[in-house]
């Protein structure tokens, strides 16, 4: 019996703990009107800055402007795994990237969630050499 009670109360820690795991972060008391603005350009073949610094809890308005003649990619799997975001519509469905037609921008409000270094590319581009980085620290 004594073993029983020890394996009821581990599966209710682990259920518990996924439950955290699982559960979505609370943006709603983030103050979008305060968010500091990061504009990237993109044009052909280049990010413009190619190095984006972030701070981990802080609100952004990420504006991707496209000046190019080309349709490109802000392709950042990995970093936009580890945010939340306002709204997840400026991104494509598989939450890896923001494509942004020529002379068009989009807006992306996140909070990033957690520290590290993420890379940063132009997925029909990159072989050209448009790539870049993503910082987000502590």
């Amino acid at each position: 019996m004594r073993r029983t009670g020890l394996t009821t109360r581990l599966a209710a820690l682990l259920v518990g703990a996924s439950a955290l795991v699982l559960m979505p972060h609370d943006v709603s008391a983030a103050d979008w009107s305060k968010a500091q603005k990061v504009t990237v350009g993109t044009a052909e073949y280049a990010f413009q800055p190619a190095s984006l610094s972030f701070r981990q809890g802080v609100a952004y308005r990420l504006r991707v402007d496209n000046r190019g003649k080309e349709m490109h990619e802000f392709t950042a799997p990995e970093f936009f795994k580890t945010v939340d975001a306002r709204d997840w519509k400026p991104l494509n469905a598989d939450h890896t990237e923001i494509v942004v037609r020529p002379g068009q921008h989009k807006d992306f409000y996140f909070v990033a969630k957690q520290p590290g270094s993420f890379k940063l590319i132009c997925s029909d581009h990159d072989w050209a050499g448009m790539t870049g980085n993503i910082t987000v620290t502590p």
